[in-house]
């Protein structure tokens, strides 16, 4: 038998999807090295890779043009040449949370802050109570807030943790940019409105909440405070683009994986949701997403690529 052919090729049931933070500021994206880390578990992803879960319909497509260069008389193709370099992603997420609708939508994603007695209704959140200033002794998963200030919270809820807004402009968010804006805002709570740095509350004591999943900038500053969050918000037509480095991972029968891995993707479109037929003459409701790559240069050579595609043996 031939040395070229020694394996079926892989038998993948499901692909799942990894995504992790995009510099915006420094134009520095995630890199996943598949020599290093292809085998991981997948419940624990290599920091900062955030697991999603699994996603159905994964399809690539690639729009690069390849044209011929001739020459001659008659005109004969000698060589070849790459014109054009494109490539699109489209999913649907099959778990909803935070970070799905925020890649779903591929715009702002809004948290609902728990509104001020009183506050004018708003289409995207009223004005909110105050927030609560983080108390030193917090980690990523336990906030430490102070008895008084943790009665305002519930076990269940969401918060969002991020500094006041006062004056900034240009990419707002901690660990991952959630807007741009260009002129100077007016509400304090703007960037625990457009920040992913939450999660969710699974016990409250002694002035500590703690958190589901750690929180996705790490360590809270001293300058950040968290604010109840009731649910979440996004907006279709606004301007803000989405852009995360992703990682889809296919394992075969035999543990071998296939991994596709986008050092950038900006969403492709907008909010999108596919009803499928579930049982009980129910419908579920699913998160689509299509996205762009953008370029990167890799290192040992200077290409330029917009995907890793990589066959680690089992």
């Amino acid at each position: 038998m031939s040395d070229s052919i020694e394996t079926m090729p892989p038998l993948v049931r499901r692909v799942r999807a990894y995504f992790a933070p995009v510099n915006r500021v420094a134009h520095q994206p995630t890199i996943f090295d598949p020599a290093q880390m292809g085998l991981f578990a997948f419940s624990a992803p290599p920091a900062p890779w955030i697991d999603l879960g699994w996603i159905t319909k994964f399809a690539r497509h690639s729009g690069t043009k390849v044209l011929p260069v001739r020459m001659g008389a008659p005109a004969t193709t000698y060589l070849q040449a790459r014109t054009e370099v494109e490539a699109t992603v489209g999913l649907n997420f099959e778990s909803w949370g935070k970070l799905q609708l925020s890649l779903s939508c591929g715009t702002q994603q809004l948290n609902l802050l728990h509104p001020a007695a009183g506050a004018t209704a708003e289409g995207s959140g009223a004005a909110a109570v105050s927030a609560v200033a983080i108390e030193s002794g917090s980690t990523a998963s336990v906030l430490q807030v102070g008895t008084a200030a943790a009665a305002a919270f519930t076990v269940g809820q969401w918060v969002a943790v991020d500094v006041d807004c006062s004056g900034q402009t240009g990419y707002l968010g901690s660990g991952v940019s959630g807007a741009y804006v260009r002129t100077a805002l007016t509400d304090v709570d703007y960037v625990r409105r457009i920040t992913l740095n939450v999660s969710q509350i699974t016990a409250i004591a002694n002035g500590a909440l703690t958190l589901r999943t750690a929180l996705l900038a790490g360590v809270p500053t001293s300058a950040m405070k968290a604010s109840p969050v009731v649910g979440f918000c996004d907006r279709e037509g606004s301007s803000f683009f989405q852009e995360w480095s992703a990682l889809f991972v296919g394992e075969g029968q035999q543990g071998e994986r296939v991994l596709w891995h986008y050092p950038r993707l900006q969403a492709l479109s907008g909010a999108a949701e596919t009803n499928v037929a579930s049982s009980g003459g129910y419908e579920k409701v699913a998160l689509g997403a299509a996205f762009r790559a953008l370029p990167v240069k890799d290192p040992v050579d200077g290409e330029t690529v917009v995907c890793f595609r990589s066959y680690v043996i089992a």
